[in-house]
């Protein structure tokens, strides 16, 4: 099955920047995370806040970036992030992070996702409701 990939842009801020002047490697996590709330919301038309009133949330089971130019101050960037594997037992999101103004990738790579209950913090199944939600 192939899914949809989507597009956010952003911009780096002065507190994204370390000691090295660049952004800090943490950072970039928070920018697909970022683009994939804004996506859910609006091109799924399931944001976080829905899975979270049906008592349900996503959690990182790992993550796997490959840092290939670094970000600096003021750089305007697209984050592309897509479904690769969406099954009862959680998703997996591939990701790209392109520098706008060169069209290079500063970083690609992956999340790995599971399904939880709030309440419990446990694992769930992944519903079939869900899985027709986000598999476009």
């Amino acid at each position: 099955m192939s899914f949809s990939k989507f597009k956010s842009e952003f911009r780096v801020r002065p507190d994204d920047i370390d000691m090295f002047q660049h952004v800090h490697n943490s950072k970039y996590f928070d920018y697909v995370l970022a683009a994939r709330y804004e996506q859910m919301e609006r091109f799924y038309g399931m944001p976080m806040e829905e899975f979270m009133k049906q008592g349900y949330g996503w959690v990182v089971k790992t993550a796997y970036v490959d840092y290939k130019r670094p970000l600096t101050m003021g750089d305007e960037f697209i984050v592309e992030t897509g479904v690769e594997t969406l099954n009862e037992k959680g998703c997996r999101v591939k990701f790209s992070i392109t520098i706008k103004k060169t069209g290079k990738t500063a970083c690609d790579g992956w999340f790995d996702y599971a399904l939880i209950s709030l309440e419990t913090g446990r694992s769930m199944l992944v519903t079939a409701e869900m899985i027709a939600k986000y598999s476009i």
